[in-house]
């Protein structure tokens, strides 16, 4: 984040909120995470992880638990996340974040 000036880093921030928002609009998830890993020493670059909880996650299990993958990731047919970035693209796509092509 160091090297983007503030309107750059505004910028990348209101694109995370509009894919957040796709997601939000396409899962029905009882909340959505957006973070931030890494380190200069083995991932010197930018990237966000949107995460959404599935509803009915009790209150103990959300949070930093809820992102933990030795608490369970999910398994999907390559069917099934076909379906899936479809449906996002599309919310993506109506939201007027991307344009087609």
């Amino acid at each position: 984040m160091r090297g983007l000036d503030e309107a750059a880093y505004s910028r990348l921030m209101l694109f995370v909120r509009e894919i957040a928002l796709a997601v939000e609009a396409v899962y029905g998830p009882e909340r959505t995470y957006l973070y931030s890993l890494g380190s200069q020493q083995g991932n010197a670059h930018l990237h966000w992880h949107i995460a959404a909880l599935p509803p009915g996650v009790p209150y103990p299990e959300q949070q930093f638990d809820a992102l933990m993958t030795e608490n369970g990731v999910l398994t999907l047919s390559p069917e099934q996340v076909a379906s899936m970035a479809a449906r996002l693209r599309e919310a993506v796509m109506a939201r007027g974040v991307l344009k087609p092509g």
